[in-house]
């Protein structure tokens, strides 16, 4: 049986769907990448699926509990990350640990604490005021307090946002210890190297789910052609931008990439550019952020009104 296994699952606030019938599955010990755009429904569905919220449609379990009926036994069974630091800088690490056990009724407190605190890497710092750490060691405590109850999924809405790169890294190896170890992982990430250490990702966008798979599925099935030039330079992105199957244009470095869906009608453009430039370009590889870039260009934006979204469309004025 799935960890999470929902179908359907939609959430609208003031008239506006925020979730549009996204369904998924995570199985035990994976590590599961949700990804998409701000304001693209990542939080709420993550909310949805921890209990948190109550969907106005849609049915599923998680970790064998009705996501309908069973929100609170869901909880207990969860550890949920948050995207802001929710802890109180005028305690210690451990302070804030022993909060944290007595709320989950944990029993001896110093035991879990101690546990908790030895497994993250925390022991050395334990008397140090929570509002003092850096972004990364606020990171690891954060982890420490969703972890001691010892919970079976893990769900972390984008937990490494403004935390350096060796953090970032220190982080994902502990998850992926964790998930080595049994746990489940659903994480929410903008970044495109996080989303290469999952084992499978979900996009959503405007909140729709567009794509799922493991990476190499998920850009096969984007279906994109990809051609790098180390002969051109900023000023031709313009001029290649208008050309017929050409969809993204990006410098990297001394190099840009050109990618569109029409192969064909790509490589005729591109050869006819250079017969009259003289600027070559050779076949590359998609990346996933080509995906996901070509996944939001074409995704509506559902944040607007009705007005506004059929003026868009050329159906209104």
């Amino acid at each position: 049986m799935s960890v999470v296994a929902v179908e359907g699952l939609t959430k609208s606030f003031a008239g506006r769907t925020v979730v549009d019938h996204v369904s998924m599955t995570v199985e035990k010990g994976e590590i599961v990448g949700f990804l998409g755009p701000n304001g693209s429904g990542k939080t709420t569905t993550i909310r949805m699926i921890c209990g948190l919220l109550t969907p106005d449609s849609g049915t599923g379990s998680v970790l064998g509990y009705d996501v309908l009926t069973q929100s609170r036994e869901i909880k207990r069974e969860v550890g949920y990350m948050t995207q802001r630091f929710s802890f109180y800088e005028d305690l210690t690490i451990e302070e804030n640990l022993q909060f944290v056990a007595r709320l989950y009724e944990l029993k001896p407190v110093a035991a879990h604490v101690d546990r908790t605190l030895e497994q993250l890497g925390l022991t050395s710092r334990r008397k140090q005021l929570s509002g003092t750490l850096s972004g990364g060691w606020k990171q690891r405590l954060a982890l420490a307090a969703c972890i001691m109850h010892q919970p079976k999924l893990l769900l972390l809405d984008e937990p490494t946002a403004g935390v350096d790169p060796k953090a970032r890294r220190e982080f994902w190896d502990e998850i992926h210890l964790l998930a080595a170890n049994g746990l489940t992982v659903l994480v929410s990430t903008h970044y495109m190297d996080e989303a290469e250490r999952c084992h499978r990702i979900h996009y959503i966008s405007y909140g729709k789910l567009l794509a799922s798979g493991t990476v190499d599925e998920v850009v096969a099935g984007a279906g994109l052609t990809t051609w790098v030039t180390r002969d051109g330079n900023a000023a031709f992105v313009a001029r290649l931008a208008r050309l017929p199957g050409v969809d993204q244009v990006a410098p990297f470095g001394n190099t840009l990439h050109v990618v569109g869906q029409d192969a064909d009608r790509l490589a005729a453009s591109l050869a006819a550019f250079t017969a009259e430039t003289g600027v070559a370009f050779e076949p590359g590889t998609t990346s996933l952020e080509d995906v996901f870039i070509q996944f939001m260009a074409r995704a509506e934006d559902n944040a607007g009104s009705d007005a506004e979204r059929a003026q868009k469309r050329g159906e209104g004025r």
